[in-house]
């Protein structure tokens, strides 16, 4: 046993040990560190809150009713007996349309599923049937058989006035937590991005509201609480939020959804002709897009188009669309666009490069299939 009187190093290091803990019950058995009688301190009132507050208070409040929680249902079946088993595939959000029971939500929300279910905000499930798809566009519509009691509609805004810097609010359930506020501002207009099919989604819409996996689908609100756009996607390497989020416009999702609920597609305008790729037009050296086939009956072939040919020796080029109603176009994507800001029925005047002179030609568009 050690002597603890023996001036050597284990001896002192158990002498100051004990030390210290006399020093510390005496610290903490001090006279007024304990007080029995101690009651809970009195709260102070708060007073009104902020105009901002109440404002983004009430925004949530009327809207939550109107988004909805979208899990997406997937068949599989075992690998030994060959049965049939569901199973969740993924969640999302979306939000009321109409008192009719349709619902809006991104198509990649729901892009794989063999079942779709709608929880709306009373927490009552309603199993869904697909109306229709814009892949193009990552819109879809649902529609559910929910009494027109529990079906909220939001408004609808204006996404061509918007301003950076004006404030918005994201709904929607993240990551499954159902019923979420998220706030932030417009951080950057007419932004662009590629939808699942890999057609480019113009004038989209950049936000710093936070969104996060299973706000896809949800809405993004105004100050007034209105409709802006349809949170679509988040540029993160973690596919967490990170600043950056985007959100189809309300013109487009207004101009595309009626046509979905109509058609259960989108009927898009054309010319009736096929274009040829970029690699075709370069070799050619030819600067627009280059018709390669005019569609027979099409409105194309009545007004005269030219597709390319194949003579003796080689390619003569067809017509070079260079402009749509004075509009350059340069490849697909920017032509479509252009096409697709009028109606089919419309008409509208191309500038060709034909037989190296510049014409103008009227053309009535017609509907793709």
């Amino acid at each position: 046993m050690w002597n603890l009187f023996k001036p050597d190093g284990k001896g002192l290091i158990i002498l100051f040990i004990l030390g210290l803990l006399a020093w510390l019950t005496y610290e903490t058995m001090k006279p007024g560190l304990h007080d029995p009688q101690v009651l809970p301190r009195a709260i102070e009132a708060r007073g009104d809150l902020a105009a901002d507050e109440q404002n983004t208070i009430e925004i949530f409040r009327k809207s939550a009713p109107s988004v909805v929680y979208i899990t997406s249902i997937e068949l599989r079946r075992n690998f030994f007996n060959l049965n049939a088993y569901e199973i969740p595939s993924g969640t999302g959000s979306g939000f009321v349309w109409d008192k009719d029971g349709r619902i809006v939500t991104n198509y990649h929300v729901i892009s794989d599923a063999s079942r779709l279910e709608v929880t709306l905000a009373d927490h009552s499930t309603w199993k869904a049937t697909l109306v229709g798809v814009a892949p193009d566009k990552d819109i879809a519509v649902l529609h559910i058989g929910a009494p027109t009691a529990q079906l909220h509609p939001l408004a609808i805004g204006e996404s061509r006035n918007l301003l950076v810097g004006q404030k918005v609010f994201a709904i929607g359930n993240p990551f499954g937590l159902d019923q979420t506020l998220t706030t932030g501002v417009v951080s950057a207009l007419g932004r662009e991005i590629r939808a699942t099919n890999g057609r480019a989604i113009k004038d989209v819409i950049q936000t710093d509201a936070a969104i996060n996996p299973g706000n896809s689908g949800g809405p993004l609100l105004d100050s007034a609480g209105r409709l802006i756009g349809v949170n679509t996607a988040i540029y993160s390497p973690s596919g967490a939020s990170s600043g950056i989020g985007f959100a189809v416009p309300v013109g487009e999702v207004n101009r595309v959804v009626p046509q979905i609920i109509a058609h259960g597609r989108v009927i898009r305008p054309g010319l009736g002709v096929s274009l040829a790729q970029p690699a075709i037009s370069r070799e050619l050296g030819v600067e627009g897009v280059l018709i390669l086939e005019v569609v027979r009956g099409s409105s194309a072939e009545k007004a005269g188009l030219r597709g390319t040919r194949q003579v003796r020796g080689g390619l003569v080029p067809g017509d070079v669309i260079q402009k749509v109603n004075g509009e350059s176009v340069y490849d697909y994507d920017s032509l479509r666009d252009a096409i697709e800001k009028h109606k089919v029925g419309e008409s509208v005047t191309l500038t060709l490069i034909r037989d190296a002179v510049t014409v103008d030609v009227t053309v009535t568009l017609d509907a793709l299939e």
